[in-house]
């Protein structure tokens, strides 16, 4: 009797007990009861919910179009379509006629194409990316950068002018000269701020500025080789082409005089 009356205490609850989890219960329903009964802060968070949903669905979308719909559209459906010419068609004379005409045509352009391209040496000059690109008998033996016209205007005090740009076009080499030594112009003297001198004034004639090689075009502008390499690639001459020494030798001793020069 006494072990009975014992377990009956231990494991019966007691009405404190239960009035504990009543409490809780209350509580938590209380708590709800109170939040749907305050409408601004329930209408708030219902709000805030519908906006973040709606700009996850948003977001997702944006990211399938931008990142998983060209992916599809690069997967090969494993269809290939080959077009064949049809024996009706090969028979049809107009389709004979402008197969003809339009081998005709290819051939014209093509040899047009070959007078436009000198047969043994030539150097294209591209002034928009200071590159050049040299040619013997029609395939590029060597590119790399060089340095074009700058644009920049010099103005003296009596009003004469200067812009300082590569001419474009379609040019020659004049001349070929090893250890060059250059003849100052009048605007060489202005840019240094000292009087300029007499044409045949020993002050005009400046060594060891033009590199080891010069080629002559034409107005005295030239391609030569350069003091300040690490401007090549930049448009900062005054209008002449600057090569760096190596490339300058090979140009040097690959064209020859007459040889074509293309400035764009």
């Amino acid at each position: 009797m006494e072990n009975d009356n014992l377990n009956n205490e231990v494991f019966q609850p007691g009405p404190e007990d239960n009035a504990g989890d009543t409490d809780n219960l209350n509580n938590a329903r209380t708590f709800w009861d109170q939040f749907r009964e305050n409408r601004k802060l329930f209408n708030t968070v219902r709000i805030l919910a519908i906006v973040f949903g709606s700009l996850t669905t948003i977001l997702s979308v944006f990211l399938f179009i931008v990142f998983f719909v060209p992916v599809l559209q690069e997967i090969p459906s494993g269809h290939k379509t080959i077009a064949a010419p049809h024996e009706e068609v090969i028979k049809d004379a107009a389709y004979k006629k402008a197969m003809n005409q339009l081998s005709k045509d290819i051939q014209r352009l093509s040899r047009k194409y070959q007078t436009y391209s000198p047969g043994q040496t030539y150097i294209v000059i591209n002034t928009t990316e200071n590159k050049f690109f040299l040619y013997k008998n029609k395939k590029l033996v060597r590119e790399g950068s060089c340095s074009t016209g700058s644009y920049k205007k010099l103005v003296a005090a009596d009003g004469k002018s200067w812009t300082f740009k590569t001419p474009r076009g379609k040019f020659e080499i004049r001349g070929k000269r090893t250890n060059p030594v250059w003849h100052k112009p009048d605007w060489a003297f202005i840019e240094e701020g000292v009087p300029i001198p007499p044409m045949s004034s020993r002050l005009r004639w400046e060594a060891g500025v033009l590199g080891d090689y010069a080629l002559d075009l034409e107005d005295s502008y030239m391609i030569h080789g350069t003091i300040y390499k690490r401007f090549l690639g930049m448009p900062v001459t005054h209008g002449c082409v600057r090569m760096n020494d190596e490339d300058l030798e090979v140009v040097f001793n690959t064209l020859n005089m007459g040889s074509k020069v293309f400035i764009y």
